[in-house]
């Protein structure tokens, strides 16, 4: 992998070309997530881990997820999303399906779950089937910049703490301006990642951006909500400080490539300290 040529330049998916597919799939991430995804049904350790520090244990078993959105967190991103019952929901890097879930089966939304690691996808099947929503719920593979959706599609769009990974982030938000009905709205849950900290670091992405507005009115979306969330920096550094702590429990149980996944990416967070804020945006495709 090469960096760009100038520090202050944007990244693009081709100064990454070793990382980053045509389908613009950010590979480093996908492969690590595909492999702690597939491993989570024996990762007691990781599991306990996540739902005490990541979350606080709040949010509901059955819709289980490996980022920090807590339920009050959700509850403002459906506020703001504004979705009623038979309302689309897109979930962008839906991985398990446990926010999207949570979401659909809150607002009586459809929901249409995005991913590109298929044991994310395997897992957010069979989680729908479980919680009585297959009916109303569909996942298929895709990214951020290319979800095979068809042009307004969806009555609202969310991700949560997955954003800071679309390998070129100007192109997502295109999408998903793209995928949008008019008047249709996005809320996202993601870091600002700082540059000078991540640079040459895959694990963080390949497109570090430390303020989404100026991206969103360039795609055409108009900011509703640009917000901080609150007591993230306790979360993060506790879940990744005891992911670092378990690593031989980690490898017992889940083997060892998803170990060295979740291992490497809470070593080099608590190390580098990468992010400046965890931010909630919300914004709109005009009518």
């Amino acid at each position: 992998m090469r960096p760009p040529e100038e520090a202050g330049e944007a990244a693009r998916p081709e100064d990454f070309s070793g990382d980053v597919t045509g389908d613009g799939v950010f590979l480093a991430v996908r492969d690590g997530y595909d492999a702690v995804y597939g491993a989570l049904p024996r990762g007691e350790t990781f599991n306990r881990i996540w739902r005490e520090h990541a979350y606080g244990g709040d949010f509901p078993a059955e819709f289980a997820h490996i980022g920090f959105l807590t339920v009050s967190e959700g509850r403002r991103m459906l506020g703001l999303l504004g979705v009623r019952d038979g309302d689309v929901l897109v979930d962008l890097a839906c991985g398990a399906g446990g926010p999207g879930l949570w979401a659909a089966q809150e607002s009586g939304a459809s929901l249409i779950g995005i991913d590109p690691s298929p044991a994310g996808l395997s897992a957010a099947r069979e989680r729908a089937q479980q919680a009585g929503l297959a009916e109303r719920s569909r996942f298929a593979g895709g990214t951020f910049e290319r979800t095979g959706l068809s042009g307004g599609v969806a009555d609202a769009v969310m991700s949560a703490d997955a954003f800071q990974y679309a390998p070129d982030k100007q192109a997502a938000l295109s999408e998903v301006f793209r995928i949008l009905r008019p008047g249709g709205r996005l809320v996202v849950i993601a870091f600002e990642a700082e540059r000078a900290k991540v640079h040459g670091l895959p694990v963080f992405g390949v497109d570090p951006v430390s303020d989404y507005a100026p991206l969103l009115q360039k795609a055409g979306f108009a900011v509703d909500a640009y917000e901080e969330t609150p007591g993230w920096r306790e979360r993060v550094y506790a879940a990744f400080g005891a992911i670092v702590e378990a690593r031989d429990a980690l490898a017992a149980e889940m083997g060892e490539r998803a170990a060295s996944s979740a291992v490497a990416e809470a070593t080099v967070t608590v190390q580098l300290k990468p992010y400046g804020r965890r931010t909630l945006f919300a914004a709109r495709r005009p009518a």
